[in-house]
């Protein structure tokens, strides 16, 4: 057989074989097929981050992360079952609960992949004690408005920022409970940078920390993305 004949490598997912191209992870592999696995931090714009484990999968029996793991041939891999949907479950009730989601009075309301995600794993309350952090907002950009309150570190604004923009306009900042989204500006504000309304930064957040000024609702709420289909619907294309 030469090497044009020869078959496709693929793994098993929830016992259905996947292919798998040279170099893609789990969830490349999954996405590009169609297949839904969870996930917030992730983005096929950019190397995986690895920080929100919602995207967790058992693989061969040991729990990973299904965005940094190397697809192979010989990988049985659990995805959709009721254990490790209660575990991703259970990581975004604790999302909620660190920062200041407050969905319905929210402009990302309708668009945000951590809702639609919480309704996908069936989450219907943050069931943990409320942290209510005393979080900033920064109005001072002309153009961009940042509510703090809502971050979630997936650091997509910062690769963004850094890999397409080259501004490094924002960083993660602290450890632990105290990391924290942090504007690289030696005031901390967002007008003391070269942001722009048109980089990859302002429009890459999964939640509803970077907003565009002068635009809220022009979607209304019930016609928004995850209004109209569910998030496992939507493999394709992925974030905006």
């Amino acid at each position: 057989m030469t090497e044009e004949e020869s078959p496709v490598p693929g793994f098993m997912l929830d016992g259905e074989e996947l292919p798998f191209e040279p170099g893609e992870t789990i969830l490349q592999a999954a996405t590009r097929a169609g297949r839904y696995i969870p996930h917030l931090c992730w983005h096929p714009e950019f190397r995986a981050h690895g920080s929100c484990r919602i995207c967790i999968v058992k693989v061969n029996g040991r729990t990973c992360a299904s965005c940094t793991q190397q697809a192979a041939a010989d990988l049985e891999v659990q995805s959709n079952t009721e254990e490790i949907n209660a575990e991703r479950k259970m990581l975004l009730q604790m999302l909620f609960v660190e920062g200041n989601h407050f969905c319905p009075s929210c402009e990302k309301s309708g668009n945000c992949l951590l809702q639609a995600t919480a309704y996908q794993m069936g989450m219907e309350g943050p069931h943990f004690e409320e942290f209510y952090p005393d979080r900033p907002v920064d109005a001072s950009h002309p153009d961009i408005l940042l509510d703090f309150n809502r971050c979630i570190l997936c650091a997509l604004c910062v690769r963004a920022s850094r890999d397409v923009d080259g501004k490094d306009v924002f960083a993660l900042g602290g450890h632990g409970i105290a990391s924290h989204l942090l504007v690289n500006s030696a005031s901390g504000r967002l007008a003391d940078t070269d942001m722009a309304l048109g980089d990859r930064a302002a429009s890459i957040c999964p939640v509803g920390v970077i907003l565009p000024k002068r635009r809220g609702f022009a979607i209304p709420i019930g016609h928004r993305r995850y209004d109209a289909r569910p998030v496992s619907e939507q493999v394709e294309g992925e974030t905006p």
